[in-house]
């Protein structure tokens, strides 16, 4: 055996332990911090479960109030991510966590619609930039080829919140009382307060750049630098408005509005289509949970195989399709059994487009450009969170059913695959 193989052997084993540590040692706490944002934004379809008679809610305020947290996320997204560039990641982030814990906390105190409105446009400006700021910050930290898995892996925090959210939120619920205080505010109080705790603990224990990464020796340090710089980039933009004028982030962003509208729309609402079907409290927070612990599995091995193949563009367009058909599935049905199915998945294969989605952006964009041009592809589509819930909650308050929501979110899951099949045309002439 050659020195230059036992060199090369001697890399490859560097770079191995220098990703495992790194997974390790941001992958946890970031994806912990992912739960708490999800449960923080969706678990108010449990309070709405008695939250909503108590303050006088009809669906179509609840459905706006439950949306509208993506106005205010949507407003601030780029110039949050703009000084997450300037001031550094671990610092924003930390604030970003810590804002919005105390204000999903500070929900308990509405009393109407508009303090309602008030508080969860608060909440979403508060957390402005969470999503895009550690997608850019893991850009920093992995390679493109391990990237997927990933992201998978801290995208894991959407379904896993239900998972947990469900049952916790429900026995929340049930503190109705204590303390003089209703159920659903106790919700608020105890969920949202984690993630004051949690912006911390990423001040004290992440670090911006590789180069102060002091879980690393100097020798893995420096084979980290070396091995996000040999990375390719098609056809690299650095400057933000060249990348907010490319025709690539425009579609990419279409294309998330869609996905993200099915995600939020079911997220939102299933709790409330599940009381309808007659289940208690208690049994709603348990069978909520299903779709998103198919989700957990099918994202995983959806990822791997993402990995293992490559094909994003082809694999991002079959997540957006299969939710579709999800969502179709779900809406033919009468069986609450043959509903649940196609609901699961719709949860699981939009859980998945996540992933996947977010690894085509991050191959030409950098720099500044990236943290502004993520944050204008995510404020761009999640939007859709906040057209999923209305729309679902308009279309019940017009039609007395949920089928009409689900076909409307299912017609634009297609359309998001279409979009997605011709993303390698744009990006050949861009």
């Amino acid at each position: 055996m050659s020195a230059s193989t036992d060199l090369d052997g001697d890399r490859q084993a560097i770079r191995q332990r220098v990703l495992s540590k790194n997974a390790w040692r941001l992958l946890p706490l970031l994806t912990l911090a992912f739960i708490f944002n999800m449960i923080d934004r969706t678990t108010v379809g449990f309070a709405a479960l008695t939250m909503n008679q108590s303050i006088g809610l009809t669906p179509a305020q609840f459905g706006w109030g439950a949306g509208i947290l993506f106005a205010g996320y949507c407003t601030c997204e780029i110039p949050s991510n703009l000084a997450l560039y300037r001031y550094g990641a671990r610092k924003w982030l930390a604030r970003i966590m810590i804002t919005w814990g105390f204000a999903s906390a500070a929900t308990a105190l509405v009393q109407g619609p508009t303090s309602f409105y008030v508080l969860r446009l608060l909440l979403g400006v508060a957390e402005a930039g969470f999503f895009p700021g550690v997608t850019f910050y893991l850009a920093c930290w992995f390679p493109s080829h391990y990237r997927v898995r990933v992201l998978a892996f801290f995208t894991l925090g959407v379904p896993l919140a239900s998972v947990v959210g469900g049952p916790f939120s429900a026995a929340l619920l049930g503190l109705d009382g204590v303390a003089g205080l209703h159920g659903w505010q106790w919700m608020f109080l105890v969920q949202g307060m984690p993630a004051v705790l949690i912006g911390f603990a990423v001040l004290i224990l992440l670090r911006d750049n590789p180069v102060d990464a002091y879980w690393l020796t100097q020798a893995e340090r420096s084979e980290l630098v070396t091995m996000l710089a040999e990375e390719p980039r098609a056809k690299p933009k650095k400057a933000l408005f060249a990348a907010l004028k490319d025709g690539r982030v425009l579609l990419l962003a279409t294309i998330q509005f869609g996905f993200v509208l099915g995600s939020y729309g079911v997220g939102i609402w299933l709790p409330i289509i599940l009381r309808a079907h007659g289940f208690d409290i208690i049994s709603v927070g348990l069978l909520s949970t299903i779709p998103y612990i198919a989700a957990v599995v099918g994202m995983l091995i959806w990822a791997r195989a993402v990995d293992r193949g490559g094909r994003n563009v082809f694999h991002l367009a079959s997540a957006c399709l299969l939710g579709g058909i999800g969502l179709a599935i779900s809406a033919l049905s009468h069986s609450i059994v043959v509903e649940m199915v196609g609901l699961s998945l719709a949860v699981l294969a939009v859980s998945s487009a996540r992933g996947i989605f977010w690894t085509i952006p991050t191959q030409f964009l950098t720099g500044v450009a990236a943290a502004g041009g993520l944050a204008f592809i995510n404020s761009i589509g999640t939007l859709g969170g906040f057209a999923g819930p209305y729309l679902v909650g308009a279309l019940k308050q017009t039609t007395g059913t949920f089928s009409a929501g689900i076909w409307a979110m299912a017609g634009i899951l297609a359309v998001s695959a279409a979009l997605t099949a011709i993303v390698p045309i744009v990006m050949r002439r861009q």
